[in-house]
């Protein structure tokens, strides 16, 4: 990943920064009320106007960690939430969401410290975060979730949640984990598991061996 893909504006209180390489343009950003960002315009983010708080609370929209925003006053800067959860998107990716420590994350992308799309259909040019590549190869799988081992309720929800990409196979997961199918269903709860990244588990989200089967790699 390139650093001349990172994009920066500041003023004395906040710098927002942009990680192109890992936006999908899901828009929430865009759709927000107020003109810190606009598509069309040039810069697209403007920070007059916007109250820090509300700065906080847009970026703080972008499900992807292409956004992020880092305040003067370190104690202003985003949290993680009280729970890491995992949204298996309707034919999308998987939205992390916590105190994610994601392997071999690039630098010059502080918003993966608490959210990413992670790439679960097997065809992203940019593995392991998803690059829209499911739209185009037509994946189709509606977010339901199956049974998975290691199922457990949480006494806590929070705390670090590690997330390991195992070559040419799954994500491996560590942390307290809740899952959430593509209708919003709260599925699944444990402290480890391994999530399926070539797309072709009969088990999604969860892994069975399946890209062993197939062959499937990195390079897919």
């Amino acid at each position: 990943m390139a650093e001349d893909r990172v994009y920066r504006w500041n003023r004395d209180t906040v710098t927002v920064t942009w990680d192109k390489r890992l936006c999908i343009h899901v828009g929430e950003c865009i759709r927000a009320e107020g003109e810190l960002f606009e598509m069309g315009r040039s810069p697209w983010c403007k920070l007059e106007g916007s109250a820090d708080e509300r700065v906080r609370e847009v970026i703080a929209r972008c499900p992807t960690g292409a956004l992020a925003a880092r305040f003067t006053d370190s104690a202003d800067d985003e949290r993680p939430p009280a729970a890491n959860t995992v949204t298996v998107a309707d034919a999308g990716p998987l939205y992390f969401h916590g105190a994610l420590e994601i392997e071999n994350a690039p630098d010059g992308s502080p918003g993966l410290a608490h959210r990413a799309a992670l790439c679960r259909c097997g065809l992203s040019k940019n593995k392991p975060f998803c690059d829209n590549s499911h739209v185009t190869g037509d994946f189709a799988d509606h977010g339901a979730v199956g049974d998975g081992r290691g199922a457990a309720a949480l006494e806590e929800t929070g705390g670090p949640l590690t997330i390991k990409i195992v070559e040419d196979g799954p994500l491996r997961i560590s942390g307290n984990l809740t899952i959430r199918s593509g209708s919003g269903r709260e599925a699944w709860q444990g402290t480890a598991t391994a999530l399926c990244r070539c797309g072709l588990s009969g088990n999604k989200p969860f892994c069975d061996g399946t890209h062993r089967k197939a062959g499937w790699t990195e390079d897919s």
